[in-house]
């Protein structure tokens, strides 16, 4: 709109007064209505100004056939100051998703239908309100036959302790070059926010861990966005995986082997000191951080097969909490309350009295971290959840992702605008299986 100068205001109301009679006298003479091909510019919208905003769809490629189930929308926008991504099926329905963080895609909810059809629009707007729009219509692939089933250690509504990591299993190796994709549909939300990255321990297995011990009475939901996922020699995910828990009370079991005790905190302050005997000389204990990763009110410990029929032995065991798989638990050993607190004579394990034994089973939780200090031996990486045994650093270089530290942003509010399906069905692929 263009302001014209005060003095000329009069004058420009005259003109405009002789234009309109002027226009209205031709209007009779030709009987013309509105638009048609003399119509004035302002008029019939020939001449109305392009908008500044431009969108293009790169992925799917409009008609395109045989997309994965798993696609996200890919766009380009130049000059947009909003952006909004609209998907629907073939019976008009809408297909909620979310906006990536960059700005240029669009990932749905969850896996599209296999074989069905789609119509993706992008709308773009500029500074000038003027609104574009691009469109791509494709068609999902047939269910594949070659599938990759992905399970979590947990399930949902599980309540661990706060060195818990969140473990992810592949039922096939994933090549390394499918795997940042992979990871960038793998999110963790967390209420406190706190930062954390997923660390690949082997091709079939990723783990995430905060940078720090969970904070406890955290809320943490992760989210495995593999349903037909392309992951390497014709094989796909075969579902979604979404996993929801909480963080119980910051419980720590600190074992000092110079003072053969276990000092037990709870949220930073001391609720219980305990003897201890370690491992032997011949059969030291690991010193690190550990995770309890599994608890046994009772079973038998049976080493004949490793340490053979002179040194092997077979013993009932009561409230076992394992810290290895070498064979290192804390547990309850009546037969050495003599020398629990002044000499070390088990094969490895912490040894308690049964009383304390049932003590610490009764108030621990998997996930709970101990810290043996000065023994013998040092913990070997991968001997257990192993996670909190090696530096920050060191951690993030684990990731099939290049390492962003976090921002002043929370996790929850980019969890607040996630949008999620109304109909998602209970699908027995989707929910976690757990894993022994």
């Amino acid at each position: 709109m263009r302001v014209r100068d005060q003095r000329n205001r009069r004058r420009g109301v005259l003109a405009a007064g002789m234009l309109a009679v002027a226009l209205a006298l031709t209007s009779a003479c030709t009987g013309g209505g509105n638009g048609g091909d003399n119509a004035p510019g302002w008029q019939g919208g020939a001449d109305q100004p392009a908008a500044k905003a431009s969108v293009t769809i790169s992925e799917p490629a409009a008609d395109a056939t045989n997309v994965p189930a798993a696609t996200a929308i890919t766009f380009a926008t130049e000059q947009a100051e909003e952006t909004s991504v609209e998907l629907t099926d073939s019976a008009g329905k809408k297909v909620k998703g979310t906006l990536a963080k960059d700005g240029k895609s669009w990932l749905p909810s969850k896996a599209l239908s296999y074989g069905e059809s789609y119509t993706a629009t992008v709308t773009a707007t500029g500074d000038d309100g003027l609104p574009v729009t691009a469109t791509s219509a494709f068609t999902v692939m047939k269910q594949p036959s070659k599938q990759v089933r992905i399970t979590s250690f947990l399930g949902d509504d599980q309540t661990v302790g706060v060195a818990m990591p969140l473990i992810v299993k592949f039922g096939r190796a994933i090549p390394e070059q499918y795997r940042p994709e992979l990871q960038r549909r793998m999110t963790v939300t967390s209420s406190p926010a706190q930062e954390g990255i997923w660390h690949w321990v082997s091709p079939t297995e990723v783990r995430y861990r905060p940078k720090e011990f969970w904070q406890a009475g955290s809320k943490v939901s992760y989210r495995v966005q593999a349903g037909g996922l392309p992951l390497g020699d014709g094989w796909y995910g075969r579902a979604d995986l979404t996993v929801d828990i909480k963080i119980g009370p910051k419980l720590v079991m600190t074992v000092d082997n110079s003072t053969k005790r276990m000092v037990v905190t709870r949220d930073g302050e001391t609720i219980k000191t305990i003897p201890v005997s370690l491992g032997k000389k011949s059969t030291p204990s690991s010193s690190g951080t550990m995770v309890v990763m599994e608890k046994l009110r009772k079973t038998v410990f049976d080493t004949f097969d490793e340490l053979g029929p002179e040194d092997g032995y077979r013993t009932k065991i009561d409230y076992a909490q394992r810290l290895t798989w070498g064979g290192e638990f804390i547990h309850a050993a009546p037969w050495s309350e003599g020398q629990q607190g002044t000499t070390n004579v088990s094969h490895g394990c912490v040894n308690v009295s049964m009383a304390n034994g049932a003590w610490l089973f009764n108030n621990t939780r998997v996930g709970d971290p101990i810290v043996v200090k000065g023994t013998e031996r040092k913990l070997q990486l991968g001997n257990g959840w192993t996670d909190w045994n090696v530096s920050w650093e060191q951690y993030v270089k684990g990731s099939a992702l290049p390492y962003e530290p976090a921002d002043d942003e929370t996790a929850d509010d980019e969890a607040a605008d996630e949008e999620t399906t109304e109909d998602e069905a209970a699908d027995p692929d989707v929910t976690a299986s757990a894993t022994p």
